[in-house]
């Protein structure tokens, strides 16, 4: 039989026929296989895990259909112990179903560090050891003393304690400082426009502390809260305005833009260029 009547056979074309029916078959049970497989369409939202303890979180993921594993922690006071503080993915990132998300919990026992050695170090350089020792700056108490703006004592809760001792991380740290025997008084900072922490150290670096600071409506989330700035502040900025050392500053925050109201060239210091502005004009 010649090729020219083999190809154009019945039985050539039945069995080319089937052929092409298997691959395509083979072809469509692959993409249904791989449709099945990775889940297509399928993603859901991640949760928010955050503050739930491990039992909570355990009946969440299941009911979303989702895995979940401790991978770190860390000690905060901003959830309560043994509950989760951070989560990645992110709450609300898209993920296939039984998706495992990693989550860091808040220790159940607090993270110690030794105590720093304050008492004689310039109030400055003491309030540089304490954020490098893991610490948080607290009040600085002015007394007569024959140094200025050395420290005299160290305090937490109130009480003296010595170098060395353990001490839990991220607790405050009050000064005691010295400030001369005169009554020199020290510039009010201009804070204006600037968010909590900057303010904060602008307003420690005067030799004053903060009085409190209060938000607005505008901050609804913790997130608000990291971007609100100062709106106003007690007392108010002037050229010639002093206080006390140790005495108390005020500000109000916004999340609002329309209420920033702010001389920009002391904004677009750097924080240390600008700290050091503040530390020339203080009392010696």
């Amino acid at each position: 039989m010649s090729l020219k009547n083999f190809i154009l056979s019945k039985v050539f074309i039945k069995n080319l026929g089937l052929s092409a029916s298997i691959a395509v078959g083979s072809i469509m049970l692959l993409l249904i296989w791989m449709n099945i497989y990775t889940r297509h369409g399928q993603a859901r939202a991640v949760p928010d895990f955050y503050g739930l303890n491990i039992e909570e979180t355990s009946k969440l993921a299941k009911m979303r259909k989702l895995r979940f594993q401790v991978l770190d922690s860390v000690y905060t006071t901003v959830v309560p112990r043994g509950c989760v503080a951070e989560q990645s993915p992110k709450a609300g990132f898209k993920v296939k179903k039984w998706r495992t998300v990693a989550l860091t919990i808040n220790a159940f026992n607090p993270e110690m560090v030794p105590a720093p050695d304050l008492v004689g170090l310039p109030q400055r350089q003491a309030l540089q050891v304490i954020e490098s020792s893991g610490l948080m700056p607290g009040q600085l108490r002015y007394i007569p003393d024959l140094s200025t703006n050395f420290v005299i004592k160290q305090l937490h809760n109130g009480k003296e304690f010595t170098a060395g001792d353990p001490i839990q991380k991220g607790s405050v740290i009050d000064l005691v400082v010295g400030r001369g025997l005169s009554n020199e008084k020290t510039p009010v900072p201009d804070l204006m426009g600037m968010q909590l922490e900057k303010a904060r150290s602008y307003i420690l670096a005067a030799s004053l502390n903060l009085g409190a600071f209060i938000f607005d409506t505008s901050v609804l989330t913790e997130e608000d809260s990291l971007k609100a700035f100062v709106f106003k502040q007690n007392p108010d900025f002037r050229e010639d305005a002093k206080l006390q050392m140790g005495e108390s500053v005020y500000i109000w925050l916004s999340a609002d833009s329309s209420k920033l109201s702010v001389d920009s060239t002391l904004v677009s210091l750097p924080d240390s260029a600008a700290v050091d502005e503040i530390i020339k004009k203080l009392p010696r």
